[in-house]
């Protein structure tokens, strides 16, 4: 049975994951959005001015109502404003399923980061909403993407081919998933 909570705030040792405000827009620009190596691999256009941000915000922010709306700004603590996001992409209540999709800007890439607040996430998922499982999925052109979702304990579970499109174009999709006894049996 899930309980869902909505997006609450997460704090681990170095990152605070909260809900966007409309002042991030800008912070969401300079770090991450504006930069087409982040990009890359996403299905959203590279951003080219800090208000094209707005739309996105002001929709997380009206979706931030719902208990089932799962989308967190990754703040760095030492630099104080956001870096990235993480956000429940895709959910299937009558599974307990989840999948979680992430980017950060360039600076902060490898630095574990991302991963920190993957198993962050993974940890409110599980044990606050009652997700029974949690999957993840990455252009095959992006392995580091993959790596931080072996980090996290996730388990590949096989290539789709020609199963999405990004900004590359169609592309073939690695997929990773995890249980909640896959954590439970780890530990």
């Amino acid at each position: 049975m899930l309980t869902h909570k909505g997006t609450q705030t997460i704090e681990t040792t170095r990152l605070i994951l909260r809900k966007a405000v409309r002042d991030d827009a800008e912070p969401m620009f300079r770090n991450w959005a504006s930069d087409p190596e982040v990009t890359r691999f996403l299905t959203w256009p590279t951003y080219q001015s800090a208000e094209s941000a707005y739309p996105v915000l002001n929709m997380w922010v009206k979706n931030y109502e719902k208990d089932d709306f799962y989308q967190w700004m990754i703040v760095l603590k030492e630099l104080g404003e956001p870096i990235g996001s993480i956000s429940v992409v895709n959910q299937r209540d009558d599974i307990a399923e989840a999948e979680i999709g992430y980017c950060i800007g360039t600076p902060w890439w490898h630095q574990g980061i991302v991963s920190e607040a993957l198993t962050a996430v993974m940890d409110y998922l599980f044990d606050e909403v009652g997700m029974n499982r949690i999957e993840a999925r990455h252009d095959v052109n992006n392995p580091h993407s993959g790596g931080v979702m072996k980090k996290c304990g996730m388990r590949y579970e096989g290539t789709h081919r020609a199963a999405d499109r990004n900004n590359q174009g169609i592309c073939d999709i690695a997929a990773y998933g995890i249980f909640r006894t896959d954590r439970i049996s780890a530990n």
